[in-house]
């Protein structure tokens, strides 16, 4: 039997490279569905649930300016990829039977919504997942800080980071095995430490809204239901 969920108003921070699943660009759409059919878990357990989700599958603004674009530019492209990621995400879950819509920080009103708060919290009031595009919509800021923003307008309990490894660890495990997992961590441990886990923005805006940050592995099937609920392998990031 599923555990109740710890929490009830959830922001889950996707990177737009797990969308790819086995590929080296784009959207995999069996991985896609399978993301799907995870947020589907997190909401049978009772969850209110908003998505962020990243466009460095598609294009990354740091990366393009190191290229020779205007920064501005990039990172303008690449709030547009994550738009992009979001209405792919909104079909994936349209298709699991999980009513959903995007709201972007840029306005776009013949794909999605605008992102207006008081419309976002009526579409958690009736069941629907509520998937945060174009960042803040401002160059400079990364999704992290956009999640951790969006976690606080949304009066969210806690918020999710969904990456490749199962926690966060004091080295890159893929780099070094003996590498160690936490269990749990303060902000001020992960700033003191300069653990990579978001931008220090992100970081502390989470610090200063007190809502903790929990970390798994979106690889493990099931884990984010399971993280949610206190259980399976991750990090519990707290004030």
């Amino acid at each position: 039997m599923p555990q109740p969920p710890k929490f009830k108003r959830l922001l889950v921070k996707l990177s737009g490279e797990a969308l790819m699943g086995d590929r080296q660009y784009g959207i995999d759409p069996a991985f896609l569905a399978r993301v799907a059919g995870e947020v589907r878990q997190v909401l049978d357990l009772g969850c209110e649930l908003c998505l962020v989700v990243g466009g460095g599958n598609i294009f990354r603004g740091v990366s393009g300016a190191a290229q020779g674009l205007d920064r501005v530019t990039g990172d303008h492209m690449g709030m547009l990829a994550t738009v992009i990621n979001a209405l792919a995400l909104k079909s994936a879950l349209l298709a699991e039977g999980v009513d959903a819509r995007v709201q972007s920080a840029i306005p776009m009103e013949a794909i999605c919504e605008t992102f207006v708060r008081a419309r976002a919290l009526r579409h958690l009031a009736k069941d629907r997942v509520v998937i945060f595009a174009a960042g803040t919509g401002n160059p400079y800021f990364t999704t992290d800080t956009a999640a951790a923003l969006r976690a606080a307008e949304m009066g969210c309990d806690a918020m999710v980071k969904a990456t490749k490894v199962d926690g966060v660890y004091d080295q890159d495990p893929a780099k070094n095995p003996g590498a160690k997992r936490y269990e749990t961590l303060t902000y001020d441990e992960v700033i003191e430490h300069e653990l990579k886990v978001m931008d220090l923005t992100a970081i502390t805006l989470a610090k200063d809204n007190k809502f903790p940050l929990i970390v798994f592995n979106l690889n493990d099937s099931g884990a984010m239901a399971g993280a949610i609920s206190g259980g399976g392998v991750h990090t519990l990031v707290t004030d």
